[in-house]
Formats: structure tokens, C-alpha cells, sequence
């Protein structure tokens, strides 16, 4: 259900602010801005529990000095299960909608805290307690995002579905708000990117064969189109 849980501080006394890019990965998440200035692609978050929309592409956070933020990222489809509905874009919880998963006293016990690991615990903790799926992650569903994840192999397959195409369409719709083929180009991406950090130095044109792209051309496309970069910059 959770691919991650992290915290982050900038110090006061930091010169500069932080900035770091987000790649899409066709999850969502919850975001506990505790202090600070806190800027996503230009747009400030309030302090409080922000509900996070489903990554379609790539963004930027900023982070000024003093600012304090911790999450939960979930797997893809899981957050709707969780929290039962899709977010436009970053959206603050009012403590008066907090019904189910108590995420305010969780947010209070992040913001009384300044201990990263301390943090961490809290967050595992709360998961431990609190995450029970509203429903299951259909298995037809489930089925379809490990044809297209692929483990042994970078390249992914461009028609792997498992039978009954327009009910997973369906279902991608509603658990992960994008069709099939658009989570395919953002694991395709993601998968790309994630090579090119760790080898900055390959030959664009060979990773853009080893991972789907049809050349080095469409790689260049769908990186600006869904990493708001190229694979050069990366």
C-alpha cells in the first residue's frame, strides 16, 4: 500500500532555498507542511494535511530556510482506495473533514517534533494503525500494472493488458484517473530518468531503444512532454 514515508527540514540558518524536482510516477500521496515556506511549482501550501493529486507529470518543489514537511507516498490505485476520491491539485484537509484516518493528531505530533527519525516512526505507525482499504485494489486491476511494470526488463510491452481492454480502461480511470497507455508512458519515463542518474554518462540513443521509445526523438518528446525536462539535462 506505501511505497515510502520521508520527512524533510531545511535549516533556518540556510542560505539559499532547496529545490528539487518531483518526477511523475502515477501515485499519490498526503503532505504534513509543518513550517516554513514550501512552494510547489510556484504555488505556495498552506501549513496543514495537503491531499495530493495523482502525478502526471513532473513538478518542483522549493523549499525556503526553516521549512519542515513530512509524507506518505502510496503505490499507484492504493490512495483511492484510502481516501476514496481523486484531487485536482494540492488540497488542503480542513480538521473539521478529518473523519477517518485521524491525520490532524498526526499532524500535531509531526509538528511538535523536529527528530527525522522520530518522524518516520510516527508515520509507519500511523499507516500501521490506520490504513485500511475502503475496497481492494480490483485483482484484474492489479493484474494489468505488474504487465505493465515488468520487473525483469526495462523496456515495457505496449500491449500486455490481460483480457477485458475496456474494463481496465475503466478501472484505470477510476483508481488511478489516466488510461493504461498514459500510465504506461509515465513508468516508461520514470524508468528512463531513473537509468540516466545512475549512468550519466550512456548514449541517449541506446537507452531511449532499451526502454520502449521508438528513438531518441520520442524520448526527447515524452520526457518534455511528462518531465518538464530532457533526458540530456537529467
Amino acid at each position: 500500500m506505501v511505497q515510502a514515508v520521508w520527512s524533510a527540514t531545511v535549516c533556518a540558518d540556510h542560505p539559499v532555498p532547496v529545490i528539487r524536482r518531483l518526477y511523475s510516477d502515477a501515485s499519490s500521496g498526503i503532505l504534513f507542511a509543518q513550517a516554513g515556506k514550501i512552494e510547489i511549482d510556484d504555488i505556495g501550501l498552506p501549513h496543514g494535511v495537503i491531499l495530493c493529486p495523482v502525478a502526471k507529470s513532473s513538478g518542483e518543489v522549493t523549499l525556503y530556510p526553516g521549512s519542515r514537511l513530512a509524507g506518505i507516498r502510496f503505490h499507484p490505485a492504493t490512495a483511492y482506495g484510502v481516501l476514496g476520491q481523486h484531487y485536482e491539485g494540492m488540497t488542503r484537509l480542513a480538521p473539521t473533514d478529518d473523519h477517518r484516518h485521524a491525520l490532524y493528531p498526526l499532524y500535531q505530533r509531526l509538528s511538535d517534533c523536529d527528530d527525522t527519525h522520530r518522524h518516520l516512526e510516527l508515520l509507519s505507525n500511523w499507516a500501521e494503525v490506520h490504513l485500511v482499504l475502503r475496497q481492494l485494489v480490483p485483482s484484474a486491476l492489479q493484474s494489468a500494472l505488474q504487465a505493465l511494470a515488468i520487473a525483469d526488463s526495462p523496456a515495457l510491452p505496449d500491449t500486455s493488458l490481460p483480457r477485458g481492454q475496456r474494463q481496465i480502461e475503466r478501472l484505470f480511470r477510476q483508481w488511478l484517473d489516466m488510461t493504461p497507455k498514459q500510465y504506461q508512458r509515465i513508468l516508461r519515463v520514470r524508468n528512463a530518468a531513473s537509468f540516466l542518474l545512475l549512468h550519466p554518462d550512456a548514449r541517449l540513443a541506446e537507452v531511449a531503444l532499451q526502454f520502449g521509445f521508438s528513438d531518441q526523438a520520442h524520448m526527447c518528446r515524452e520526457f518534455r512532454s511528462l518531465a518538464n525536462t530532457t533526458p540530456g539535462r537529467v
